[in-house]
C-alpha cells in the first residue's frame, strides 16, 4: 500500500508506506527525515497499487497533541527566525535574499539548530552575521545558498500558465533545458516569454519536447506542396497538440486544418492503391470469373476430341505397349534366373 503525505499546503507530495496505520485524508502524521519525525498532512489515504513498489520510508504513525504543539512552536519559531535574519542582513549591508527557514531541535548532536537559506549573486562572507544571529537567536547557525531554481522552490509561486509551480508541486530533479528546444516548439526567443518564475528556461519545456520531435520527423515541412481532401495547397504551419497541419489552398487562397495523416505521402499511397480504393479498377486475375472445378475426365475427353486421330490411335496403343513390355521384362528376368543367352536380346526390344 501507499500513501502520500505534503508538509505545506499545495506543496511537493511525498510518498510512504503506511504499514499497519490507516490515515484519512487531512489526518496529520508523523514522516521520517534526517533530522527526525516531522509532522506531515495526508493528502492520500493508504490505496492498493497494481505494482509493488519496493523502499519507500515507513509512516511512524498519527501525530499527537504534543506532536501538534511541536510543530506549531516550531512554525513561530521560523517566522521569528526570518525577521531577525533580514534585519541583520540589512545591517551588515550584504547583498543576500533570504529564501526559507529551518528549525531542527529533535537531532542528536544538536540542542536546536536553525538553517537559514539564501541566493546571492556572488559569494559572501558572512562570518560577522553568523556570530550575530547565533547571538540574536541562541542556537546553532547554518547558512546555506541556493540557485535560482531551488529557490522558486522553496518559495512557491504561480507559473505563467496560472497554475502553482512545477518545481513546487512535484517536480522532483531539474532536468537540462535548452533553447533548442524552444525553437523546435516554434516559440518566440523572447526570455521574457519562455523564462519561469526563477528566470530560467521554463522546466515545461522538456515535457513537450519529445511530441514535438516525432511529428517534425513525419509530417511535411513548411512550404511542402501537398494535396489535401479539400484541394492542393502548400503547407504554413503546424499544430502539434491537435496533430494537424495549416494548408493554404491554391485554388481559393484560404487556409484550413488538415489531419496529418491526409496529407502525408504513405497514407495517401495506402488509400490510393486497389485494395482501398473501392472506384478503383480490379486486376485481370479478379475480373475474370472464376473456373468451376470439373472431373479430371471431361479435360481428357476434351483433349481427344480437339487431337488428330493419329494422335489418339498412338495413345491408345500405348497402353498395350506398355503391358507387353512389362510382360517381356518379366520373361527376361525369370530367363536371367535361368540364365538363357536370349536375356539380352528380350530386354532390348
Amino acid at each position: 500500500m501507499v500513501m502520500a503525505v505534503s508538509f505545506e499546503r499545495y506543496g511537493r507530495l511525498y510518498y510512504l508506506d503506511p504499514g499497519s496505520h490507516r490515515p484519512r485524508v487531512g489526518d496529520k502524521v508523523l514522516v521520517p527525515t534526517d533530522d527526525g519525525p516531522e509532522v506531515a498532512e495526508c493528502v492520500w489515504a493508504p490505496q492498493f497499487v497494481t505494482e509493488e513498489i519496493g523502499g519507500l520510508p515507513l509512516c511512524e504513525g498519527i501525530a499527537t497533541a504534543t506532536d501538534l504543539d511541536r510543530d506549531e512552536q516550531n512554525r513561530q519559531r521560523r517566522a521569528d527566525a526570518r525577521l531577525i535574519a533580514k534585519r541583520l542582513i540589512r545591517e551588515h549591508g550584504l547583498p543576500m535574499k533570504v529564501v526559507g527557514i529551518d528549525f531542527v531541535d529533535r537531532r542528536a548532536d544538536v540542542d536546536q539548530l536553525v538553517i537559514v537559506y539564501f541566493s546571492a549573486p556572488h559569494r559572501v562572507d558572512f562570518r560577522e552575521l553568523v556570530r550575530d544571529l547565533a547571538r540574536g537567536l541562541r542556537a546553532r547557525i547554518e547558512l546555506r545558498q541556493v540557485g535560482a531554481r531551488d529557490e522558486a522552490r522553496l518559495q512557491g509561486g504561480i507559473g505563467p500558465c496560472g497554475r502553482d509551480l512545477c518545481c513546487a508541486t512535484f517536480l522532483k530533479d531539474f532536468e537540462p533545458v535548452s533553447v533548442r528546444m524552444a525553437k523546435d516548439q516554434d516559440l518566440p526567443l523572447n526570455p521574457l516569454k519562455i523564462s519561469g518564475a526563477c528566470g530560467r528556461l521554463m522546466c515545461c519545456l522538456k515535457y513537450e519536447h519529445p511530441l514535438y520531435q516525432e511529428f517534425n520527423a513525419k509530417a511535411p515541412a513548411t512550404g511542402t506542396a501537398v494535396e489535401t481532401p479539400a484541394g492542393d495547397g502548400v503547407v504554413v504551419g503546424h499544430n502539434v497538440p491537435s496533430d494537424t497541419v495549416v494548408v493554404r489552398l491554391a485554388a481559393s487562397g484560404r487556409r484550413c486544418a488538415c489531419s496529418r495523416a491526409d496529407v502525408c505521402s504513405p497514407r495517401q499511397q495506402y488509400e490510393a492503391s486497389s485494395t482501398t480504393t473501392p472506384d478503383a479498377p480490379l486486376p485481370v486475375e479478379l475480373s475474370q470469373p472464376p473456373r468451376q472445378p470439373q472431373p479430371a475426365e471431361q479435360p481428357q475427353q476434351a483433349e481427344q476430341v480437339d487431337q488428330p486421330q493419329e494422335e489418339t490411335d498412338r495413345r491408345g496403343r500405348k497402353p498395350r505397349r506398355r503391358r507387353r513390355l512389362s510382360h517381356g521384362s518379366a520373361e527376361g528376368h525369370q530367363e536371367s534366373a535361368g540364365g538363357g543367352p536370349d536375356d539380352t536380346g528380350d530386354s532390348s526390344q
